[in-house]
C-alpha cells in the first residue's frame, strides 16, 4: 500500500487546493480554499464557467461598485466550494477576508452572507468551514457563529494559546501552520531539523495533547507543510490539509506509517490546564515573537492575496 493510503488509517486527509483534478485523483475526505488558491485556479480556462457565473450575480444583485465587487468575490468562492463538494464526500473550508481578522461584527456578517449562498445552491451548512484567524476577534466570533450551527476552522495558528481560545470558543477544527513555524525558526536558528523535532511538528503535537487531554470537541488539522516528513510525524492527527505536490509524493511511495498521535496517550500525560481570556490571551501570544510574527505576516499575505484576487477579477468583470 501507498503511503497515502497508509496515512489514510489513522487521518483525514484534506485537499489544499482548488484544482478540481488533483482533488478527484487522491480521493480526499474534504478540501479546503483561500484566495491564493482560487486565484491560481480561477486562470484555467475549464473553470470560466464559475468566474462568469459570479459576475452575472453580482452585477445583478450589486448596489454599487464596492458591493459588487464584495459579492463577486463572495459567490466565486462559493462557486468554487459547491463543484469541491460534488467531489468530495465530506466538507469544504471558505475563507473570511482576512482583513476582517480584527472585525468580529464583520467576520460573522460575511460568514452569514457565505453560508447564505451555500443553502441557496443546495449546500448545508454542516459541510461548511468558515476559516477564520486565530485572533482573540476571530475566537470571539467563532463562538457566536458555532453556537448559531455554523462550524468553524481556526486558521492562521501558531501557539498554544491561540488553540486554547479556538477550542474554549468551541470551533469545529484549528489548522496549525507547521511549515510557516518551521521557516521562522530555520531562519532564527539557522539550520533545518529533522522531521521528528521539527518545531512545527512539535506545536502540533503540543496542540493536540492539550486538546485531547482536557477533552474538548476541537479537532486539529495540521497545515502549511514543507516536507512529506512532518506529514508522516503527524499520522494520527484528526486531520492534516496536504498540497497536491506531496499527496502525490506519498500516494507513489509505498511503506508502513507508524501512529504518532493518539488521544488516549494524550489523556495519560500530565499537562496544566490554561486559563485564558482576552488579556492572557493577548500577553501569551504577543510574548512568543514566533507566534505574534508569523500571525501578523499571514494576515498580511492572506490580505494581500484577497486584493490581488479582487484586482484580477475586476478586469474579467470590465
Amino acid at each position: 500500500m501507498s503511503k497515502l493510503d497508509n496515512l489514510k488509517k489513522y487521518t483525514t486527509v484534506v485537499a489544499d487546493t482548488g484544482d478540481f483534478d488533483s482533488i478527484k485523483e487522491y480521493h480526499p475526505q474534504d478540501a479546503t480554499t483561500n484566495p491564493s488558491l482560487i486565484l491560481e485556479a480561477a486562470d484555467k480556462p475549464q473553470y470560466r464557467h464559475l468566474l462568469d457565473e459570479a459576475i452575472s450575480h453580482s452585477e445583478e444583485k450589486g448596489r454599487n461598485e464596492k458591493h459588487r465587487l464584495e459579492l463577486l468575490i463572495d459567490k466565486i468562492f462559493v462557486n468554487f466550494g459547491v463543484e469541491i463538494l460534488k467531489i468530495v464526500p465530506g466538507r469544504v473550508s471558505t475563507e473570511v477576508d482576512a482583513r476582517l481578522s480584527f472585525d468580529v461584527e464583520g467576520s460573522i456578517r460575511k460568514a452569514h452572507n457565505l453560508i447564505a449562498l451555500y443553502e441557496k445552491a443546495g449546500i448545508s451548512r454542516d459541510r461548511i468551514l468558515i476559516k477564520l484567524a486565530s485572533t482573540w476577534e476571530g475566537a470571539v466570533a467563532c463562538r457566536q457563529l458555532e453556537k448559531e450551527g455554523i462550524h468553524c476552522n481556526m486558521t492562521l495558528m501558531f501557539s498554544l494559546a491561540q488553540a486554547v481560545a479556538a477550542a474554549e470558543a468551541g470551533c469545529t477544527l484549528m489548522s496549525p501552520f507547521v511549515g510557516r513555524i518551521r521557516d521562522w525558526y530555520l531562519k532564527h536558528e539557522g539550520h533545518d531539523f529533522e522531521p521528528h523535532e521539527d518545531p512545527g511538528v512539535l506545536s502540533v503535537n503540543e496542540i493536540y495533547h492539550y486538546l485531547k487531554h482536557f477533552d474538548y470537541k476541537s479537532q486539529v488539522m495540521g497545515a502549511s507543510f514543507r516536507n512529506s516528513g512532518e506529514i508522516l510525524e503527524l499520522c494520527g492527527c484528526d486531520l492534516l490539509t496536504i498540497s497536491p505536490k506531496f499527496l502525490e509524493e506519498l500516494a507513489k511511495t509505498e511503506g508502513e506509517v507508524p501512529r504518532k498521535l493518539d488521544p488516549e496517550k494524550a489523556k495519560s500525560q500530565s499537562i496544566d490546564r490554561i486559563e485564558i481570556d482576552e488579556k492572557a490571551f493577548r500577553y501569551l501570544v504577543n510574548d512568543n515573537a514566533m507566534a505574534i510574527e508569523k500571525l501578523a505576516e499571514g494576515i498580511r499575505k492572506f490580505a494581500s492575496a484577497t486584493i490581488e484576487l479582487e484586482a484580477e477579477l475586476k478586469k474579467i468583470s470590465v
